[in-house]
């Protein structure tokens, strides 16, 4: 295995929090987490997708102010700044400029939205976007083919988090008339469409970027009106969308510290719409019988390992003896009280995507042998574990060392309160042994994230794994054009994951939008974010 280069890329950053931190199962609530009661997990509990019994609402309802209690913050309204997915800020985002294709998680495709269509080669190589007549930006400027070629070339110039994947493989994007985008690609990319749904197809106008303040200025559905840091963000309706002007009046984003607090906001009707990844929450929120999109990611709660040189996880040996000394049934017995989808394969038995390949298990005869080998060449068994000072990490945090200590570790802990913290010791600095994170790699474009986390030269790969094998498996998943492609690529993967150990995975994720019954339109797209343009609420 060669050795990664290193990465000082200012959006690493910006990657690092949404896909690493922010997207990992880690809430504040755990009001009972370490409390020392368990329980074994529940498989087989959930159906993924639309939950919950809707009422028929009737007609739309005009009017009134839609309350979410949103996962996460956007700090700023720049797709090239707020990393796009639901646990980040990507659905205000979206309110503001929409997305030029979005996923029907029912489905289970993209659909043009604000594009009119999109069609590809024989080859997936060329992508031709057609765009609808007449669509406007809120400054009553058009969205054309130029604005769709210049909104790109912006965010790529000023680093947004999908230049990681846009940069080696977008060729070129050319306006060939006033409403056809042709985008050239150096590799065959069947998911493609993937990044119109995402912040590279939220499309800001040219005014938005012309003066050194940037501005947000989109075609969505809502505009800004009111932004108080940390307290509440004012979107209201756009009367020029090209759908018409929405029913709502106006959107109200809030940002709950806890996943228990955003529940009990649904649950009393002080929130009108949330999103939750906390599995003791989700669990009691789809018992509850909230109408939402339940979504499934993989690698939903993952130890990252640092394999460069100089660090224990540098020795195969000690990744190998890390991964069967880690027991994710355990830990999620202790953690949420089996409340949660533990597992060490990518993909978990309810994924679309799982594999027959089985992962490594647990062994910890096998681990102690493997770590005695190491120590004998020299390696003085200690490992540093980093994680945050909440109470889910704090009980995780036992749980892993007692966990790694049990096989012959000496495990010292590195609890790090900020996330700014967390991301430049992780990304930038690389000053970690181990550490926890998340990729949330989703249903639709498994590709997304697994070359995040595992290509050699990405900026998201925090281990500084390398392995030319995996780079290749990770081309040929990119120009997997059916599910029994993407499925052979995969298997080869969670085999080369099991032979090269880059990461732990102790389970999966799933997280939860779920709105009251009065709500009415609401529409699920990719990366877990919501959008809202045709929402109402009943009486």
């Amino acid at each position: 295995m060669t050795r990664a280069p290193r990465h000082r890329a200012r959006f690493a950053a910006t990657l690092a929090v949404a896909v690493t931190l922010t997207s990992a199962c880690v809430s504040s609530d755990a009001g009972e987490a370490g409390s020392g009661k368990t329980q074994k997990a529940e498989r087989g509990r959930y159906t993924f997708g639309l939950v919950g019994a809707q009422p028929d609402g009737g007609s739309p309802v005009e009017g009134g102010t839609l309350h979410i209690a949103d996962y996460g913050e956007a700090r700023s309204l720049s797709p090239a700044v707020t990393y796009a997915t639901g646990a980040s800020g990507g659905s205000a985002l979206a309110a503001v400029y929409d997305v030029l294709m979005r996923y029907d998680t029912a489905a289970k495709k993209y659909e043009p939205q604000l594009a009119k269509s999109l069609h590809s080669s024989d080859d997936l190589k060329t992508w031709t976007l057609q765009l609808r007549d007449g669509v406007k930006f809120s400054d009553g400027t058009p969205l054309d083919a130029d604005a769709v070629t210049a909104s790109i070339a912006w965010y790529r110039k000023n680093k947004g988090a999908d230049t990681a994947l846009l940069a080696p493989n977008l060729a070129k994007a050319e306006a060939t008339d006033d409403t056809t985008v042709v985008f050239t690609l150096r590799n065959p990319w069947a998911t493609f469409p993937a990044m119109l749904a995402q912040a590279p197809g939220m499309i800001v106008a040219p005014a938005a970027y012309a003066e050194k303040t940037f501005k947000p200025i989109g075609a969505g559905p809502f505009v800004l009106a009111e932004y108080a840091p940390q307290e509440e963000m004012i979107l209201k309706a756009n009367k020029n969308y090209f759908k018409g002007k929405p029913h709502l009046d106006a959107l109200r984003f809030t940002w709950p510290q806890s996943d228990r607090a955003k529940l009990e906001a649904l649950d009393d009707g002080t929130a009108d719409v949330t999103y939750m990844r906390s599995p003791d929450v989700v669990d009691d929120a789809v018992k509850a019988g909230h109408p939402g999109e339940l979504t499934l990611t993989g690698l939903g709660t993952m130890v990252t390992i640092n394999t460069r040189q100089g660090r224990p996880g540098a020795d195969l040996r000690v990744r190998k003896a890390l991964a069967l000394a880690l027991d994710p049934e355990l830990e999620t017995e202790r953690a949420y009280e089996g409340k949660g989808l533990p597992g060490k394969e990518i993909f978990p038995p309810e994924s679309r995507l799982h594999s027959e390949v089985k992962p490594l298990g647990v062994d910890l005869d096998r681990a102690k042998k493997l770590l005695a080998e190491a120590k004998k060449d020299g390696y003085n068994g200690t490992i540093t574990y980093m994680d945050g000072t909440d109470p889910v990490s704090r009980a995780k945090s036992v749980v892993t060392k007692a966990m790694l200590e049990r096989v012959g570790f000496t495990v010292k802990l590195d609890m790090v309160s900020s996330i700014a913290d967390r991301v430049a010791k992780t990304y930038v600095e690389h000053d970690f042994d181990i550490s926890r994170g998340a990729a949330s790699i989703s249903e639709s474009d498994p590709y997304h994230r697994l070359q995040s986390i595992l290509n050699s030269t990405s900026y998201g790969n925090p281990g500084g794994y390398a392995n030319p094998r995996m780079d290749a498996l990770l081309v040929r998943l990119q120009a997997a054009d059916s599910d029994a492609d993407t499925q052979k690529t995969l298997d080869r993967i969670q085999a080369l994951f099991n032979e090269d150990v880059p990461l732990v995975n102790l389970g999966a994720g799933a997280g939860f939008t779920a709105w009251g019954k009065n709500v009415h339109g609401v529409v699920p797209t990719d990366e877990y974010m919501t959008l809202f343009g045709e929402a109402w609420i009943s009486k």
